[in-house]
């Protein structure tokens, strides 16, 4: 039950971080209302990321550090509940 839990929540900040890298490809995606949503939730996430990162020539790679964090964390936790 809570091994479900954690998987759903896992797969649903992987699916909103995945759409906010394609939204920040596009015109305007994030001044949308569900891109704004979307920005609101995964910003907590990314900024702290961000702000110990060096500038890597304009690419942030903070999305993959973040899904490799919570892959991580979600490894440990499964390991442990299962």
């Amino acid at each position: 039950m809570l091994v479900s839990l954690i998987d759903t929540l896992y797969m649903l900040l992987f699916i909103l971080i995945l759409a906010r890298m394609v939204l920040s490809f596009t015109q305007g995606g994030l001044y949308h209302p569900v891109g704004r949503t979307i920005f609101n939730i995964t910003e907590p996430l990314l900024a702290p990321i961000r702000s110990f990162l060096p500038p890597m020539g304009g690419i942030d790679f903070s999305p993959i550090i973040l899904f490799l964090a919570l892959g991580l964390i979600r490894s440990v936790l499964v390991s442990l509940l299962g």
